[in-house]
């Protein structure tokens, strides 16, 4: 039986794109990716999280990597679609690009909404053809299910590769993208307004909203 695992990597962030990717595998190659260690990305270090990306894609039938930048997070160009809403169109984007058999076809998807069947029922509305499928979308997928697991380090290392690319590209360091990050805080409160236009800020986040509201209160203090 094939098993194609779905996760993504970057939901959170303040910089830089959610990635999204699909690993199609034969069920027998799962007792291999397991004792090379494939787990869910954040249970692995970096530098084998690169090297174990490789292996997945050696023993992969196919994989699909999609990588949803910050204009579209943000709704500007996804019609107003939330994030739980853009990642299953995304998800199913990825189930029509590696469902290319007859072949019964088991897809493993860790779920992001609270409500599983409304999102699994809303995902399936853009999936091509259904009837080679069985769904099983479930929390914790990605640690639970190891094919799962090999799509969460495709996605992890692919975003780790796009916030390298960013860094080099614009010059400064902004560490994680992640809000919590005091580098990140810091590259936003001094740079975030300059590199707004590089299409790099998430400007429907929390903090840079709050960002916006405390430089609009100094400017009115300064009256």
């Amino acid at each position: 039986m094939l098993v194609l695992g779905i996760d993504d990597a970057g939901r959170g962030p303040i910089i830089g794109p959610m990635v999204m990717a699909g690993v199609l595998i034969d069920s027998k190659e799962e007792p291999k990716l397991k004792s090379l260690g494939v787990k869910d990305s954040k249970q692995v270090i970096q530098n084998k999280r690169v090297l174990l990306a490789e292996e997945i894609r050696k023993i992969a039938i196919s994989y699909h990597v999609v990588t949803i930048h910050p204009n579209e997070i943000d709704g500007r160009e996804a019609g107003g679609l939330n994030l739980n809403k853009l990642e299953a169109v995304k998800a199913a984007l990825i189930i029509n690009q590696l469902n290319k058999t007859n072949e019964k076809i088991k897809v493993v998807i860790d779920c992001p909404s609270t409500n599983i069947k409304k999102w699994e029922s809303y995902l399936k509305g853009y999936v091509e053809k259904t009837e080679n499928l069985d769904f099983f979308v479930e929390h914790k997928a990605d640690v639970n299910h190891v094919s799962c697991s090999a799509a969460s380090i495709l996605a992890k290392v692919t975003r780790e590769e796009e916030v390298e690319k960013i860094k080099k590209r614009i010059g400064k360091d902004f560490g994680s993208g992640y809000p919590s990050d005091p580098v990140t805080k810091k590259f936003i409160e001094e740079h975030g307004k300059k590199h707004k236009k590089d299409g790099i800020i998430r400007e429907t986040w929390a903090t840079w909203q709050n960002q916006k509201a405390k430089k609009s209160q100094l400017k009115l203090n300064e009256f």
